[in-house]
């Protein structure tokens, strides 16, 4: 006859309460269980590039911003923020012209930004529709915003010509006799570079409202149907409130490019007439590539990015306080 084993043949008795159950619970370590290091590993090639391209070129400047920073200077002693006092002296050359070049930034970016919010998003509402060739036609909207903006530039150089240019020769087919200065008197300078800046980038916007489109649930626009509201109406309490964070997002990228306008002026006008459509970026690299002044540049820029990052703040906060 076999013996039967006790349950616990250390001391012979039935084994201790707890011990099952730790055995129950007690789990190997895991041989993929993630080092505290993984995620910063990960995020090493963007730091990396984040701080040798963003970080330290911006630190850099605010170094420079507080020196006398002149390539024709032996030293380039330390003068704090009096480049920065310089800009705000009303007597000082350098600060008139600058606040002139600010103006013009403003008047640029005022002329632009509706035009730039209105124009892609009735766009988008009619390319959102279902109708035979849709697709080519999204594509030939969004073609001129591949192109570089010193191909835009020569383009619309030719174009726009007061003597030889073709916009001026079909006008004259039309009965306009008097040749029109687009591109060398006011206001006709702002006409064109709002113009050209509209035709080149309004495929972006369109495309970023057309996505934001077609997020919104049809259930929506039904439900406006039944309750007997018509288009418009559809559109200002449907669309426009689904669409809150396209527009927010789609008005702070377009503020802040059209403030940084630069190759449309530089190729199309140079400025002219009499500064008149000088930028700041224009300026800024004037003062610093042409006057050699890199500390005072550098001044200037970031007092623009400074003024930049206030508005962009002020729209965020605005649209929020609508939202909410």
């Amino acid at each position: 006859m076999t013996a039967v084993a006790s349950p616990d043949h250390r001391t012979g008795g039935s084994p201790a309460p707890g011990a099952s159950a730790a055995r129950r619970t007690a789990r190997p370590a895991s041989p993929h269980r993630p080092r505290p290091w993984t995620p910063y590993a990960f995020l090493a090639p963007f730091l990396l590039i984040f701080g040798t391209f963003v970080l330290a070129p911006a630190v850099s400047g605010i170094w420079m911003s507080l020196h006398n920073w002149d390539f024709f200077l032996p030293d380039r002693p330390f003068v704090g923020l009096q480049n920065y006092v310089d800009l705000f002296t009303p007597d000082a050359l350098v600060a008139q012209q600058f606040w002139e070049s600010m103006r013009a930034t403003g008047l640029f970016v005022l002329l632009s930004v509706p035009l730039l919010m209105a124009i892609p998003l009735g766009l988008a509402l009619l390319l959102n529709q279902r109708f035979r060739g849709r697709t080519l036609f999204r594509a030939v909207f969004f073609a001129p915003y591949v192109l570089g903006v010193s191909v835009v530039g020569l383009l619309w150089q030719y174009l726009l010509n007061g003597n030889t240019g073709l916009v001026n020769g079909y006008l004259a087919e039309l009965g306009v006799t008097e040749a029109v200065p687009w591109l060398t008197a006011t206001p006709w300078v702002w006409v064109s570079l709002v113009g050209v800046t509209v035709w080149w980038t309004l495929g972006f916007n369109s495309v970023v409202y057309l996505a934001g489109l077609q997020n919104v649930d049809e259930a929506l626009y039904d439900a406006a149907k039944v309750d007997g509201a018509d288009r418009w109406q559809r559109f200002v309490h449907v669309t426009i409130p689904q669409l809150r964070p396209v527009l927010l997002f789609v008005l702070t990228m377009t503020v802040l490019a059209s403030a940084n306008m630069f190759g449309q002026s530089y190729l199309l006008t140079s400025g002219n007439p009499s500064n008149e459509t000088r930028t700041a970026i224009m300026f800024i690299a004037e003062v610093g590539l042409e006057q050699f002044r890199m500390g005072l540049a550098a001044a200037m820029s970031y007092l623009l990015a400074l003024l930049l990052i206030v508005v962009s703040a002020l729209n965020f906060l605005f649209l929020r306080q609508k939202e909410s």
